[in-house]
Order: structure tokens, then sequence, then C-alpha cells
């Protein structure tokens, strides 16, 4: 059996881009999905600004200009990432959309926490 050959970083950065616009994407029709109450109002527009934003500050921190311009924009990154973790809770206890239509969304907020936490935790160890 062949192996695969390895994905170079630049791949490996655009592929994950790709994944913060889909995830984004996927935001933007929740958000369009709540109740028009004035909760669902608020929080469409709470996850909204948290959960889209991640995508171009990783745009941001591809393009830094220094390391500890790389570090600090990645922090943005997972904040607004953990942010939207939070309000997707919040969302799925309130019970406002189909606990069907979360499950997903709330797999893939995980997997881009802890994938930006590692990354976080190698460029700050690099920049040592």
């Amino acid at each position: 059996m062949e192996k695969e050959p390895a994905k170079s970083p630049q791949w490996r950065a655009d592929e994950l881009e790709d994944r913060l616009i889909d995830f984004a994407v996927r935001i933007v029709r929740l958000s369009a999905s709540l109740p028009r109450t004035a909760a669902g109002k608020h929080i469409a527009g709470q996850i909204l600004r948290c959960g889209t934003s991640p995508a171009p500050n990783y745009g941001e921190a591809r393009g830094a200009e220094s390391d500890a311009d790389f570090i600090h924009k990645l922090r943005v990154v997972l904040k607004e990432l953990n942010e939207t973790s939070i309000w997707l809770r919040i969302i799925e206890r309130s019970r406002v959309v189909s606990p069907r239509l979360l499950a997903d969304i709330m797999q893939e907020s995980k997997e881009l926490c802890k994938i930006f936490t590692a990354s976080l935790k190698t460029a700050r160890t690099r920049n040592k």
C-alpha cells in the first residue's frame, strides 16, 4: 500500500481557512433560522458576530507581521470560537431550534476549538 504524500503547511492552512468559512456559513444559516422573538433576535445577532469572525481573523493571522502578531490573532480566533460555542449551548438549552440541527455544528465548533488551542500552544512554544 502506497503512503499518501504529506500535506504542506500551506495546504493545511488553506484547508483550515475553508473549514472556518464553511463554519461561518453554517452560523449565518443558523442565525437566520432562529425565531423572530426578542430573545431569538438577540441570540441571532450575538452568534452571527462571534461565529462569523474566526474565518476573517484567521486570514489576518495568516498575514501576520510578526510571531507576536500571529499569536495575538490566533488568540482572537480562539476567543471568538469559544464564545460561539457558548452561544450554541445557550441555543441548545433554550430549545429554540431542533437539537438535530445543532449536533453537527456543535461538534465542528468543538473540533475547531481543539485545533486552535493546539495551534496556539505550538505557536507559543516556537516563539520562546
